[in-house]
């Protein structure tokens, strides 16, 4: 194992050498007419524009191998700051390339545009070394006409304002973040066509200055002092949600990051190592898909197992809509169960556990329900199943449909259980769609492990937990790296 960790370890600094060569060697801006041509042989990524301090740089970068992308990194650690189009890179093909003649175009020469900033009248693009890429017009009374911040990824960095115009989305696009009128919130995202449900939300404590309506949106920004502000004017603060390293003078280059799991994560950069800074969802079954769908979370124990009590793997995720066929879905119910975002889902105050499940049964955009027999109160989910909690209260009563495939794809009738199972994965298996090659090799790891065996990252790590796909399935424990901190926030 020491043997591999040297490796990585100089395999990594040879690599970071040879970017940091060839960001010393590229232009400090670039200008009408040029152009560049994505050489799918070359390395992951390949730098076109740095900052002036060569600590961040802009150019091609390969994703999994098969797409490529445009982004700024952060060199000494291969951290994408920012992607262009993460959603939709392109294929990777010496077909793509970059051009700039008033706007940025990735383009190919077999499909045509695939991404533009679509600014037509700029002179150059700048890199600044906060990371933020500009297109700006000289000669004019506001001269960037388009900017990177404007339209983050996944990550925000420190001094960069985050609007209620704009988005984070994870780099597997299963999760967002964005402001409300008084609060930030994370949401799951299903596609077109399913409401996008609440799981985590932070509202403004007002403590020091108050939201006034009518005086424009608040906006949220990385404090190089640890924390998080919101603000509605360039004033105090509406409200400040402190990271570890709050008014402890660290300092280091800060960014805010929705991770694949679903969690919102702070770190600074130490000169060696990202160290993690701030957690928004300390336990492990709060997160909003640990265990995959129709999975069970074990609040306490951090174990996965199934709705149906299988140990070959839980029910298949669902994708499709209960409302173009509503009679094609059979139903699983289970005691014991809950859910951890109910307190921002819509809820009724019924008589009885059947009422709850009619109200669901005869609303087909609803997939599921949680009845409670002590309150009365009937949560209904308005999207696919995801991970439940498990709870010792079996006064809690869950109710699930699940979509019976086999009969929609071979015309039968009737609701039968769906034979093709998929073993159950935690929601990250999916997560390196759009991010994993580049940091396989600057790391020569997959996820981030413990800041002492070579990563980038120290601290609370935010790699998979555990590999589900195990035809021993029934008391699967999950990383510790949960367990060890859920004293944490």
């Amino acid at each position: 194992m020491k043997k591999s960790n040297q490796t990585s370890s100089i395999l990594l600094l040879f690599l970071y050498l040879a970017t940091e060569a060839s960001a010393a060697a590229t232009p400090s801006q670039i200008e009408k007419g040029f152009k560049a041509v994505n050489d799918p042989s070359s390395a992951p990524f390949e730098t076109l524009l740095t900052d002036p301090t060569t600590v961040v740089s802009f150019g091609f970068l390969q994703v999994n191998s098969t797409h490529l992308d445009l982004a700024v990194i952060h060199l000494p650690s291969g951290q994408p700051l920012w992607r262009a189009n993460p959603a939709n890179p392109a294929r990777l093909s010496a077909s793509v390339s970059l051009s700039f003649n008033g706007s940025l175009v990735l383009s190919d020469d077999k499909t045509g545009v695939l991404w533009s900033t679509t600014t037509a009248t700029g002179d150059v693009v700048i890199l600044l070394n906060s990371s933020n890429l500009q297109i700006v017009k000289f000669d004019e009374l506001e001269p960037v006409l388009w900017q990177s911040f404007d339209h983050p990824s996944d990550t925000i960095v420190q001094d960069q304002n985050f609007t209620s115009t704009a988005a984070l989305h994870s780099t597997n696009q299963l999760y967002s973040m964005s402001l409300g009128s008084n609060y930030l919130a994370l949401f799951m995202e299903f596609g077109p066509g399913v409401k996008s449900p609440m799981y985590w939300k932070h509202t403004a404590m007002e403590a020091k200055n108050q939201i006034i309506q009518g005086k424009g949106p608040i906006y949220a920004q990385v404090d190089s002092f640890g924390f998080l502000g919101l603000y509605q004017k360039e004033n105090a603060p509406v409200d400040v949600l402190p990271f570890d390293s709050f008014n402890r003078e660290i300092p280091g280059f800060r960014r805010l990051t929705l991770e694949a799991d679903g969690n919102l994560k702070s770190y600074y950069w130490n000169d060696t190592v990202w160290v993690t800074d701030y957690v928004a969802i300390s336990n492990l079954c709060d997160l909003p898909n640990p265990c995959g769908a129709y999975g069970v979370c074990r609040t306490g124990q951090s174990q996965c197992s199934c709705l149906d009590n299988r140990t070959d793997g839980c029910l298949p995720p669902e994708s499709g809509n209960l409302c173009l066929s509503r009679e094609n879905f059979w139903v699983l119910r289970r005691k014991g169960v809950d859910l951890t975002n109910k307190d921002l889902l819509p809820f009724q105050k019924v008589q009885s556990l059947e009422e709850c499940e009619g109200l669901c049964e005869q609303n087909c955009s609803c997939w599921g329900a949680i009845y409670s027999n002590a309150s009365g109160f009937c949560y209904q989910m308005d999207y696919p199943v995801q991970t439940v909690t498990g709870i010792g209260d079996e006064n809690k009563i869950g109710y699930f449909k699940v979509g019976d495939q086999e009969s929609e794809n071979e015309g039968e009738s009737g609701r039968r259980k769906v034979k093709a199972l998929v073993a159950v994965g935690v929601v990250l298996a999916a997560a390196g769609v759009g991010f994993g090659t580049y940091r396989i090799w600057i790391t020569r790891r997959r996820g981030r492990i413990d800041g002492k065996n070579g990563s980038m990252v120290q601290g609370l790590a935010s790699g998979p937990y555990k590999n589900l796909k195990t035809n021993s399935f029934r008391s699967i424990e999950l990383s510790d790296s949960f367990g060890k901190n859920e004293g944490m926030r």
